[in-house]
């Protein structure tokens, strides 16, 4: 990938710009804040480590919005202080400037706060679905196989289980489709234990900056082909045939230009009826 492009140099944005460096996963990448020369600091900060850490990802820190237009992923993250996530009016005009900066970039929308900007991107702007979403519920999931894996007495790393929806009020963890080591996890776990750990899960929301972080950056390894999971992102609304739907969290494989396919799991009855009033207007 040649360049990234950070939006936003506060703990989450500082932090996804340092893991993508320590993975090599970008030829440069690039800082922009609009708080004096925080990004520029951040960036030389993360640079000084490289010898330490041996990659060789350059970094650069940068007030000007308008240096993201050569880059292949942009990600919006958060400002510098009090400030912290885009949001609202002021999030859909960076939106909106993004668009004409980086016409061919996909958006990666980091932030907990950001379904909202992602829908009415989608709906207002008309950025393809494909191209921007937000990767706040893949730190969710992580917490989830890891929560489950306690459970059963198993790792993390055996464990599939999708979150789909809008945390934390309308998710839904699909049970009926979950698996450990490939054997289903309703064999594993009782509906008493499910509906324990489905409280503690959905307890954890929102993630915090590095989870959010880590999890931004494993949907751009994905996109990169380093690996071929698949990934729950808040996807913006299907537009099409009129149906009125809102952006929600759904599981999707990714590839270099975005979102390749949206994958709906196996639902029950009562996960299709939950996921179905989640994404109804």
């Amino acid at each position: 990938m040649r360049e990234v492009a950070i939006i936003g140099a506060g703990e989450l944005g500082g932090a996804a710009a340092h893991l993508l460096a320590r993975r090599d996963l970008a030829r440069t990448v690039t800082l922009i804040d609009d708080s004096g020369r925080v990004a520029a600091g951040k960036a030389l900060d993360i640079a000084q480590a490289a010898p330490l850490e041996a990659f060789s990802t350059g970094l650069a820190g940068t007030t000007d919005l308008s240096r993201a237009s050569g880059a292949s992923v942009v990600v919006v993250a958060d400002r510098f202080g009090a400030r912290g996530e885009w949001q609202g009016e002021e999030a859909l005009m960076l939106l909106n400037r993004l668009t004409q900066f980086a016409r061919h970039a996909v958006i990666v929308c980091a932030g907990a706060a950001h379904r909202e900007l992602i829908d009415a991107g989608v709906r207002e702007l008309k950025i393809p679905r494909t191209r921007l979403f937000g990767t706040a519920p893949e730190a969710l999931a992580a917490a989830a196989r890891a929560l489950i894996a306690l459970a059963v007495d198993g790792s993390p790393q055996d464990v599939a289980v999708s979150i789909l929806g809008v945390p934390p009020a309308q998710a839904v963890i699909a049970w009926e489709d979950a698996t450990i080591a490939g054997r289903a996890l309703t064999r594993a776990l009782g509906d008493a234990v499910r509906r324990r750990l489905a409280t503690r899960i959905l307890a954890l929301w929102p993630p915090g900056p590095y989870a959010l972080a880590s999890a931004a950056v494993r949907a751009i390894e994905i996109m990169e082909g380093r690996s071929r999971r698949s990934a729950t992102c808040f996807a913006g609304p299907d537009t099409t045939a009129g149906l009125r739907t809102r952006a929600a969290a759904l599981p999707v494989r990714l590839g270099p230009a975005g979102i390749v396919e949206f994958v709906v799991p196996s639902l029950n009855v009562v996960e299709r009826v939950a996921l179905d009033s989640a994404m109804s207007l």
